[in-house]
């Protein structure tokens, strides 16, 4: 057998046994009698098989299953591997509670009073958040404005401002609809730059174009800028570059332009994905390479869909990078987890000269779900420095 089918198996024997023992922690506590175990088994097998269908959409697509049937697919496997994340957390602390109850010194019967009462909650509690993470997931971004300090910042670009979007994964979930209304709020903050640092797509462009199609309307001074995040290589990276040019963006691939801007110039660099060179050895991202020859004494700014690039960004003179990627942790507990892999989770932060801005993103990935990590179009305003 394969690695890559042994990985499988043990994936969906290891996601079989999770719902097995929130059946066996939940179901019997709940004093539903037989019939309603039977049907809280249902939902749990719906909830297993639902899952792994939705990963297996495109496939589907690609078959030639029409394109409804496999986002109706898709949004059913995502909808419960987001309540299926949330129930399990919480059926995890309620029998850590349940654990701890016996030195409480309570009566027998209280102590199954509350295992009833806590089974309950942990449905309650795993309802709330599903429903809460798909309103925030599904409403349109919040502006989030930022001002960032640039030493030497010539007068001319004082309030100079760029609009970020990064991480929108149009797909099985979202659509051109759900683009147009975050293209719809970017113009309205008449920027002098648009920013798009990474993952705008899960799917090919043959499946995608016309809910992509949107971007073409993005307005602004300067114009539209892209960079590639690792799920564009997911999904031919080769062939969203083209695309999203002939929508009329620019795409940065270790490059950098230079805006002039009421007689003062700022540079503009864009990388490759952090991991791009291991879909293709020609794309490896290289801050170095994307400021070489750029003019002196204008301000550097970087476009990184990963925050891992900052370290290079920060070596070669860059000074402000910003990247997305990390989704903010997009909903508990998975914010505690991005630490792992990347330096910075969300917000401004500073590596010696540089400032790293990390947006939460402005679609979502995955279960449509966001709880303590909301969505945002950024609004970065430069200022110069004092001193």
């Amino acid at each position: 057998m394969r690695r890559s089918s042994v990985g499988v198996v043990v994936f969906l024997a290891l996601l079989a046994a999770l719902h097995g023992w929130i059946g066996w922690q939940l179901l019997p506590a709940l004093g539903i009698g037989h019939g309603g175990q039977l049907v809280g088994a249902a939902v749990l097998l719906a909830s297993l098989v639902s899952m792994p269908a939705a990963l297996m959409a495109p496939y589907l697509k690609r078959r030639g299953w029409a394109e409804r049937r496999t986002d109706q697919v898709a949004w059913a496997g995502m909808l419960a591997m987001g309540a299926f994340s949330s129930t399990l957390l919480l059926t995890l602390l309620r029998a850590l509670v349940l654990q701890a109850a016996p030195w409480l010194d309570l009566p027998a019967l209280q102590l199954r009073a509350l295992g009833t009462a806590s089974a309950w909650l942990v449905l309650a509690l795993a309802a709330a958040a599903t429903l809460i993470g798909l309103l925030n997931a599904r409403r349109t971004a919040s502006v989030v404005d930022v001002e960032v300090q640039i030493s030497g910042l010539p007068p001319q670009l004082e309030g100079f401002t760029i609009a970020q979007i990064s991480d929108i994964h149009v797909g099985p979930t979202i659509k051109r609809a759900y683009l147009q209304a975050i293209v719809d709020r970017v113009n309205a903050l008449q920027a002098d730059v648009v920013a798009i640092t990474g993952d705008l797509v899960d799917g090919s462009v043959a499946q995608l174009a016309a809910h992509t199609a949107p971007l073409a309307a993005l307005r602004s001074r300067h114009g539209s800028y892209f960079v590639t995040g690792n799920h564009e290589y997911y999904s031919n990276a080769h062939e969203w570059i083209d695309e999203v040019r002939r929508l009329g963006l620019t795409v940065l691939m270790n490059e950098h332009v230079v805006l002039r801007h009421d007689g003062a110039s700022l540079v503009l660099a864009g990388v490759t994905d952090f991991t791009a060179h291991h879909f293709d050895p020609a794309h490896r991202s290289d801050p170095h390479a994307a400021i070489a020859n750029a003019p002196a004494g204008s301000p550097r700014i970087l476009l990184a869909h990963q925050p891992r690039s900052a370290v290079a960004a920060e070596e070669a003179g860059f000074d402000l990078q910003l990247s997305g990627h990390t989704h903010g942790g997009q909903f508990f507990p998975w914010n505690f987890f991005v630490p792992l892999q990347q330096p910075y989770v969300a917000g401004l932060k500073r590596l010696q000269r540089l400032w790293i801005y990390v947006s939460r993103g402005t679609g979502y990935w995955g279960p449509p779900k966001r709880l303590w990590a909301p969505s945002e179009i950024t609004l970065l305003h430069l200022r110069t420095a004092p001193g």
